[in-house]
């Protein structure tokens, strides 16, 4: 591995780190970003010629420190504050105690999820913190221009600081309304990249990964939280199937997918992390989805997936049209495509929801309506969102047309 490649790695590794560290003993987000990206563009001049060393994200974080000492002299920051980062700055970072780094990327972490910001806000100052992607990359996974993602993230900065939000772990009696702001931002960065196609942009498409890899942070981090491990697990299960969701630009559904080609260690883990999960007996909307999840990862064939179980599982769920929807799918798949049938007409709440006639389409094309299931599935291909799922339909189409 070349110099430049191990300098990649660490970024994406200890760039969130370093980051938590300089925010916390600096006190300002745009300064500690700046003294973070200037110690890795000294590295980037140096490691070359001295070589990699043997800690460097503890050689990354003295030269930011050393950095922001610099900034506070020339901005007259008190003698005190600057006293302190300068004691600081001659410690290794990986002579700290654990903790010390734990706790500065969990502030970090719940500082940039903090449910005073947006919820878009908050996946797009995660992505830039504690992912390290650009700004331009965020505004390419947004959808957006870069200048209006820049300023987006500028005045989430400046409302973290002018409104007084703390940079810290929120008290134990504050955690069950903080956690679940921090889980579903992790969540929503996991479906941005696990929903993009092969052809979708790389940045997109990494989001998923990236997802993981903060969950598994805050597992670390929050051991005794549940839900923590029941989203780990969530998301672990459904990425062992990424290889096989589509063919060709083309969506392949869960029971046409090659299981040969699911990931067997992820599963593995998923399944070993929900039930270390599960025996803490605080069941949780993670957990249940998990164990939905786990149904279908664990079943040999679509034809021994356990579709009651799954059924009763959706059923602990809060029952929005949706959760409605799929435990309706699992009830036909369970008791007949009738039954299924009977229950969507009584289901409201999706209006322009492609999965709804398309659902409708699949039990009626089940029952060999083929005219019916034909209309239902026209009417899916015209509300369809991305190219894989419209390619789809109109397959299905075909097929009942034909």
């Amino acid at each position: 591995m070349s110099v430049t490649e191990r300098l990649g790695r660490v970024f994406r590794e200890e760039r969130g780190q370093v980051l938590a560290t300089l925010i916390r003993v600096t006190g300002d987000w745009d300064v500690a970003e700046e003294c973070v990206q200037e110690a890795f563009a000294a590295a980037l001049r140096r490691w070359p010629e001295d070589g990699v060393p043997d800690k460097p994200g503890a050689w990354l974080t003295t030269t930011a420190r050393r950095r922001a000492i610099d900034w506070m002299r020339r901005e007259a920051v008190g003698a005190a504050k600057l006293r302190e980062v300068a004691v600081m700055s001659d410690v290794e970072r990986a002579e700290e105690p654990a903790s010390v780094v734990q706790d500065d990327q969990l502030r970090l972490m719940f500082t940039c999820c903090h449910p005073a910001l947006a919820m878009e806000t908050r996946v797009a100052l995660t992505l830039r913190t504690l992912a390290g992607l650009s700004t331009a990359e965020i505004a390419r996974a947004f959808l957006v221009g870069e200048e209006a993602m820049s300023k987006r993230l500028t005045r989430a900065k400046q409302k973290i600081k002018h409104a007084g939000i703390p940079y810290r772990v929120p008290p134990d009696h504050l955690l069950p309304e903080r956690t679940p702001a921090v889980l579903a931002v992790l969540y929503l960065l996991f479906n941005e990249g696990y929903a993009a196609t092969a052809g979708a942009e790389l940045v997109r498409r990494g989001l998923a990964a990236e997802a993981i890899r903060l969950a598994r942070l805050l597992v670390r981090l929050m051991p005794d939280e549940p839900e923590a491990a029941g989203l780990l697990a969530l998301m672990l299960l459904h990425n062992a199937r990424r290889d096989t969701r589509s063919a060709g630009g083309v969506l392949v559904t869960l029971e046409d997918q090659d299981r040969s080609r699911w990931h067997l260690d992820e599963i593995t883990e998923g399944t070993d992390l929900l039930d270390a999960a599960l025996a803490r007996r605080q069941p949780g909307p993670y957990q249940v989805q998990a164990a939905i999840a786990a149904c279908h990862a664990t079943a040999p064939t679509a034809a021994d997936t356990d579709w009651p179980q799954i059924a009763a599982l959706y059923a602990q769920l809060k029952q929005t049209p949706i959760v409605r929807l799929n435990r309706i799918v699992a009830i036909g798949m369970a008791d007949g495509p009738a039954v299924g049938l009977k229950l969507l007409d009584s289901l409201e709440g999706l209006d322009g929801y492609y999965l709804l006639p398309a659902t409708r389409a699949d039990f009626l094309r089940r029952l060999s309506r083929r005219a019916e299931a034909a209309d239902a599935y026209q009417a899916a291909v015209a509300l369809a969102k991305t190219d894989a799922e419209r390619t789809y339909l109109q397959r299905r189409l075909e097929q009942m047309s034909g």
